[in-house]
């Protein structure tokens, strides 16, 4: 981490450099990691927040704690430039982004999706909604807002409102709203 808040990118980090500044030998480094990749992705998963605990109350009530977690961590990755420059090295790194996708990303992206199929089961969702397409509709104006859209608004009650905007078209006909 002091390597990356000193802004050495990714590139001109190697083990040597690494556990010369962590104060132990190389070999220490490698008996943890297998590499610098490795290790990098280690320390962007030491920054994120754990995964909310979900209320398992509704559908909805589970996808609200979902994308205010998302809204949260967007409002960090603003606060935090090292946060913001190490996502930017990472995605110019296919090894790093795949590790990075595999064991952070997509972990919450099953999550989203196993609420959205609770939701159908329980009659909350239409059965005919593609729950993977609409995992992406819930959790894309997050992403627009955090990351393409840096000097937007991510209000308090963004989660609840894009929730209960999309809901309103996705539920069941005869379902009643919440």
């Amino acid at each position: 981490m002091k390597l990356l808040e000193d802004g050495v990118p990714l590139a001109e980090l190697s083990i040597e450099r690494i556990a010369r500044t962590a104060g132990v030998g190389k070999a220490t480094i490698y008996r943890r990691w297998s590499g610098k990749e490795e290790l990098f992705v280690d320390v962007l998963r030491s920054t994120e927040p754990p995964d909310p605990e979900l209320p398992g109350t509704s559908m909805r009530d589970d996808l609200i704690v979902l994308l205010e977690s998302l809204r949260l961590r967007g409002l960090a990755s603003r606060s935090s430039a090292i946060l913001h420059n190490v996502h930017v090295q990472m995605k110019s790194s296919p090894k790093l982004w795949a590790a990075y996708d595999s064991t952070v990303i997509a972990p919450r992206r099953r999550l989203g999706v196993e609420i959205l199929r609770r939701g159908q089961r329980n009659g909350e969702l239409r059965a005919d909604v593609d729950v993977e397409l609409a995992n992406d509709i819930f959790v894309g104006p997050l992403l627009v807002r955090s990351v393409m859209r840096p000097d937007s608004d991510l209000p308090e009650d963004l989660a609840e409102r894009v929730v209960d905007t999309l809901l309103q078209g996705l539920r069941p006909v005869d379902s009643p709203a919440s």
